[in-house]
């Protein structure tokens, strides 16, 4: 536990990642409610899978050009209190979700909770990154995605059971009294991060190029990517997966025991594989990781049982849990002091993009073929992630000298 606390005077208290990891519960425990309903939430409005598809696709299109619009506000500003902004604004924004039934103030408030996802992301990233040794970044990261996915495991039962109860729009009302409480916490660790540059990078289209002039940067956004691309299975169609083969009756708790089950993996094995990736090197984790959900989503191709399907879906979980702290370190081992500032932003992108992809792409293959060729689909997707895993270099943290980022 001593990456958590430290003693003091004879007292324990948290270190600046016991903070975080506290504020990362709090708001994953948020996020988690809104997320295990949304695509149900969706469904009162939009009676047809494709079509909650492609909107999702359009909300992704907003927040991607907001991840290369909002580099200047990054570079100029302190982390920490635009944090704290954004996290005022989110709660906000549930208060709102909570009181509406009206489709188009839905919408505007999701085109804002859009634009504000990625300065979240963005934001908490590189306090992150800035409260990390290089040699302990894949530790730290883990250790984040750790109390992240325990914030997912939990989440999806409470928003499950709470919404089958009390209603949808109840669990908006619960997410924004968790924001206001990580809000309250944040403030409370006093957590301090003012890098910023000088010079800031205000060419939209130059920071896009020059991102993409790294061969190391382009596979790192590739192989992020395939994460998120995979979420989108999880977390938009599985759902509706569930609510079309009509689980307990249609009953909303079903959604929430499945994405429970989908994070138990994560929570379980994250930090291990994170750690393991920065004491062996990155590649064997990375084909690992992408060679399980290809494998387990072909087979739910071929099962017609819903049962199976979501078992094995379940199960490629554990390929996950070696991808997403591992990726994001992955990244960050590939820049050079303070690039994080002028390349965090569009890195966070390939979350937009392949959400973008995976969303559209399933979105058109509904429209015309049976739900199970959704599952071909994101096998191929992560045949893909697999190959590319084969091209990256094999950095291995612990060789490092254990310096602070500076």
């Amino acid at each position: 536990m001593g990456i958590l606390f430290r003693k003091e005077r004879g007292s324990l208290i948290f270190t600046k990642i016991g903070w975080i990891s506290l504020v990362t519960v709090i708001i994953g425990l948020s996020s988690s409610f809104v997320d295990t309903i949304w695509a149900v939430y969706m469904h009162s409005f939009i009676d047809n899978i494709a079509l909650i598809g492609f909107l999702s696709s359009f909300l992704t299109l907003v927040s991607f050009f907001s991840f290369f619009l909002i580099v200047p506000l990054i570079e100029k500003s302190s982390k920490s209190r635009l944090y704290f902004i954004t996290l005022l604004l989110f709660g906000l924004c549930y208060v709102l979700f909570a009181v509406t039934h009206n489709f188009y103030l839905f919408l505007v408030l999701a085109i804002a909770v859009s634009i504000l996802i990625s300065l979240k992301i963005t934001c908490f990233g590189i306090i992150v990154r800035d409260s990390s040794s290089e040699k302990h970044l894949s530790r730290n990261e883990g250790l984040n995605y750790t109390f992240l996915n325990l914030s997912w495991l939990i989440g999806p039962l409470v928003a499950g059971t709470l919404s089958a109860r009390y209603g949808i729009n109840f669990i908006f009302a619960l997410s924004a009294v968790f924001v206001f409480i990580g809000l309250f916490i944040f403030r409370a660790s006093k957590i301090k991060d003012v890098n910023k540059e000088k010079r800031m990078d205000k060419n939209v289209v130059k920071n896009f190029f020059e991102f993409f002039k790294s061969k190391n940067r382009v596979l790192a956004y590739l192989l992020g990517g395939g994460v998120n691309l995979w979420w989108v299975l999880i977390y938009l169609f599985m759902p509706l997966y569930i609510v079309k083969e009509g689980l307990g009756g249609l009953d909303i708790r079903w959604v929430g025991y499945f994405l429970f089950a989908a994070a138990v993996p994560l929570v379980l094995f994250e930090y291990f594989f994170a750690d393991l990736a920065g004491k062996v090197g990155f590649k064997k984790i990375f084909k690992i990781g992408f060679f399980i959900p290809f494998l387990l989503s072909l087979m739910c191709f071929f099962v017609s049982n819903v049962y199976i399907v979501l078992l094995l879906i379940v199960l490629s979980s554990i390929g996950l849990s070696m991808l997403g702290a591992t990726s994001e370190s992955y990244f960050f081992d590939n820049l050079k002091e303070k690039q994080e500032l002028r390349f965090y932003g569009p890195y966070n992108t390939t979350i937009d993009v392949n959400q973008f992809v995976g969303k559209i792409a399933a979105s058109f293959v509904l429209l015309f073929l049976p739900f199970k060729f959704v599952f071909l689909l994101y096998s191929l997707f992560m045949l893909v992630m697999f190959l590319i895993s084969f091209k990256i270099k094999n950095i291995v943290e612990k060789r490092r000298d254990g310096k602070p980022n500076k």
